[in-house]
C-alpha cells in the first residue's frame, strides 16, 4: 500500500498563515539544504492505483472524499466571503483552493485578515474541517512534482529555491531556505515570472505549498 502524505502537511500554506499546530513544519520547510537533483523514493509498490491528480484512487477510479472535500472548502470560502472579502474565489473543481487568485486578492488593502483565516481566525475551524476530508495522495508522486517545480524555479533565476525532502514518509516542501528571514523576494519580477513558468509542474493542490 503506498505511503500517503498527511492532511496537515498538505495544507501547510494555510496552516502556516494562521499559525495552526502544523506551524512546526515551517522550520522543516526552511531547512537550508543544498539543491539536489536526485529523486528520492518512498518505495511505493508498482501498480498502485491513483487518480489523475496523484491522489489515491478508489476501485471505481474516483479519488475518495473529493465531493465532500469540495463542499467543506466551499463552507470555508463562504465564511471568508462573509467576513473578509466578497470576492474570495471558489475552490477548484478538485476541491483545492485557488492560490493564484487568493494571493492576488490578499494584496488588496484591507485584506490582511485573509492570512489569518478571517478576523480573529473566525473561519479557521472551517479550514480544519476541510483538511480532514482532503483526498490522500501518493507521496512519491507528490515529492516528484515538488522536486520538478523546485528545479524549474532555479532554472528560471530563483537560485536559492530549495528542494523538497522526504521525512518519515511525508513530503516537506522546498522553497525559501530561511522562511523566518526570507531570502527569496516573492514580489520580485524574477520570482513572479518563475512562478508563472513553473506552476504547471505542481500537481493540483500543491500550488500553495512551496
Amino acid at each position: 500500500m503506498p505511503q500517503q502524505t498527511s492532511s496537515s502537511s498538505r495544507t501547510v500554506r494555510l496552516a502556516l498563515l494562521i499559525a495552526l499546530p502544523a506551524l512546526a513544519l515551517t522550520t522543516a520547510c526552511g531547512a537550508a539544504t543544498p539543491p539536489d537533483d536526485g529523486i528520492a523514493s518512498v518505495g511505493s509498490p508498482p501498480g498502485s492505483g491513483e487518480a489523475k491528480d496523484g491522489s489515491a484512487a478508489s476501485p471505481s477510479g474516483q479519488a475518495p472524499g473529493k465531493s465532500a472535500f469540495y463542499d467543506a472548502q466551499m463552507t470555508y470560502v463562504k465564511c471568508m466571503r462573509k467576513n473578509v472579502d466578497k470576492d474570495f474565489p471558489d475552490p477548484k473543481l478538485s476541491g483545492y483552493l485557488d492560490w493564484t487568485k487568493i494571493d492576488e486578492l490578499q494584496r488588496k488593502p484591507g485584506n490582511e485578515a485573509i492570512a489569518k483565516g478571517g478576523n480573529n481566525g473566525v473561519c479557521t475551524q472551517h479550514m480544519l474541517d476541510a483538511a480532514k476530508l482532503e483526498p490522500r495522495r501518493d507521496t512519491q508522486r507528490e515529492y516528484e512534482s515538488m522536486l520538478a517545480h523546485a528545479k524549474c524555479m532555479r532554472a528560471h533565476g530563483v537560485s536559492k529555491f530549495t528542494n523538497p525532502q522526504l521525512q518519515d514518509g511525508n513530503v516537506v516542501p522546498g522553497g525559501d531556505p530561511n522562511p523566518a528571514a526570507p531570502e527569496i523576494g516573492r514580489d520580485s519580477p524574477t520570482y513572479k515570472q518563475a512562478r508563472q513558468a513553473c506552476n504547471d509542474k505542481l500537481l493540483d493542490g500543491l500550488d500553495g505549498m512551496q
